[in-house]
């Protein structure tokens, strides 16, 4: 019998191409749920055969555990139990005890076969779609199976993946039978094995279509920089060239168009702009709201944010229809942008400016001329006129150098007080919600390290978002937000 084990270990690995591990494994596990029909409760029964000889041989096992978490009998022994038998095992370790194990040819055949084979189903698809992967294709071609729920099955040679309905390109009717391309979004990993997930909604997926449809981009004389895409809409790809001699959009367009118009057939007739890509941020914004023309363009770095000004009468056209022009050159170029006619930009800056001259005023205690200067200069805060080099200032026309340690040593000042300030606010802020009913040090201290350091932004939180940072109890996190909320209800 064990000669027959080992003959149908190497038939069943040369006939499904798998390794003879997987076999072996399945024929233990089979094996095991034979010998655990013997008992009536769930026994942990595990098999073990040689690879060799092809014998086997069978236990019954227990884990070890603590005394106090012994709460499966028919697979866990106390440690004090195991002691008695087993002296020197410690918590973790397996307890086995030998059993006779079942003859080959008398299993519960059609279970042993349905385990066995299921198993080599298991390893047999694993590897096709190891295979796959290991050939690194991002782009899937095949035909659809099937369709489950809205959800298509594609068949690609002998491997299986998932387009769902979410990332199917709105307004398309896929049906049995059509052949589709799709960009490899992920492959998941669940119970039964790990399963393709495609996508004709992904960035991505324009992006290989372009490969596909230029050469020049798979032999390295253009890149794709970017893509955004509204999904059977309209898309916008950035594309270099690393050719001077080169036209990169010319080239993605195509003879008549026909390259950029294969893509878009292959889209539902999704509307694709090719902008060229520029390593300067507001000049690569400016080119991807084309056909818009950009009158001027402020940067704010700290907030990663663009002011884009036009004239009116190119409002419209830079917006889009539903906003969507901005929206896609927005995620093309990882910028916010805000979009502003020149009357708004200038309306805009008078405020700023405003705004900038009344700090100046307030915290230097200087005339508007003085501030005016500063802002003209392109000072915009009090750090900066703390904390320039000296000889900045002193290039300023007019500003001689008592002048600017003055408003160096006012603006240092201005900026002690006002820490000094938000100190004690903060230490005002800790003892009021220190005051709260429940409150202690220890629950202080997490609240801190969650930025919570007053009763407001307490009174903000759930009783969930409360346990989860601080680990309280559901009821004493009740009864601290209920206290932060009482002036509410004063």
């Amino acid at each position: 019998m064990s000669r027959e084990i080992l003959l149908l270990v190497d038939a069943l690995a040369r006939e499904k191409n798998v390794n003879r591990e997987i076999v072996f494994g399945a024929l233990e596990q089979a094996l095991a749920s034979a010998t655990r029909k013997r008992f009536q409760d769930n026994a942990d029964i595990r098999v073990e055969i040689d690879r060799e000889t092809g014998d086997y041989r069978a236990w019954r096992c227990w884990e070890i555990v603590a005394d106090n978490d012994h709460e499966f009998p028919d697979s866990q022994i106390a440690w004090t139990d195991a002691q008695v038998s087993h002296p020197g095992m410690q918590i973790g370790d397996v307890v086995r005890e030998p059993l006779e194990a079942v003859e080959f040819g008398r299993i519960g055949a059609q279970a042993a076969k349905q385990v066995i084979l299921q198993r080599i189903r298991d390893a047999e698809r694993e590897q096709i779609l190891n295979d796959f992967l290991d050939r690194k294709e991002s782009l899937v071609t095949g035909t659809i199976k099937r369709m489950e729920r809205g959800n298509a099955i594609v068949e690609s040679g002998r491997v299986e993946a998932l387009l769902p309905r979410d990332q199917m390109i709105p307004k398309e009717n896929l049906r049995v039978g059509d052949r589709v391309r799709a960009y490899l979004l992920r492959v998941d990993r669940g119970g039964r094995g790990p399963q393709l997930i495609l996508s004709r909604t992904a960035p991505e997926f324009i992006a290989r279509l372009f490969e596909l449809e230029v050469p020049e981009i798979e032999e390295g004389l253009l890149e794709i920089k970017g893509a955004a895409r509204d999904p059977g809409m309209r898309a916008k790809i950035a594309v270099k060239s690393n050719d001077a001699r080169l036209d990169p959009i010319g080239t993605c367009v195509g003879m008549r168009g026909s390259r950029v118009q294969a893509v878009t057939a292959e889209l539902a007739g999704e509307r694709v702009d090719i902008i060229l890509w520029s390593p300067d941020a507001a000049q690569y914004v400016i080119n991807a709201l084309a056909p818009a023309e950009v009158s001027s363009i402020v940067v704010d770095e700290e907030k990663h944010s663009m002011d884009v000004v036009l004239d009116e009468d190119q409002l419209a056209q830079a917006i889009g229809r539903s906003g969507q022009n901005v929206r896609l050159a927005s995620e093309l170029t990882g910028w916010e942008l805000n979009i502003m006619t020149v009357e708004e930009a200038q309306r805009k800056n008078e405020s700023e400016a405003l705004a900038l001259r009344e700090l100046f005023v307030r915290k230097l205690d200087v005339d508007e001329e003085i501030a005016d200067i500063l802002a003209q200069e392109g000072f915009s805060s009090i750090e900066e006129v703390a904390y320039v080099p000296i000889n900045e200032m002193l290039e300023i026309e007019g500003f001689d150098e008592d002048l600017v340690n003055e408003l160096r040593a006012r603006a240092r000042d201005a900026l002690l007080t006002d820490a000094i300030v938000n100190e004690e606010k903060v230490e005002h802020d800790v003892i009021d919600l220190a005051g709260l009913d429940g409150m202690d040090g220890d629950l202080l201290q997490k609240l801190a390290e969650h930025g919570i350091t007053d009763t407001e932004a307490l009174a903000e939180l759930g009783a969930d978002e409360l346990v989860e940072m601080t680990g309280v109890d559901a009821t004493r996190a009740s009864t601290l937000i209920m206290a932060a909320r009482a002036p509410w209800f004063a």
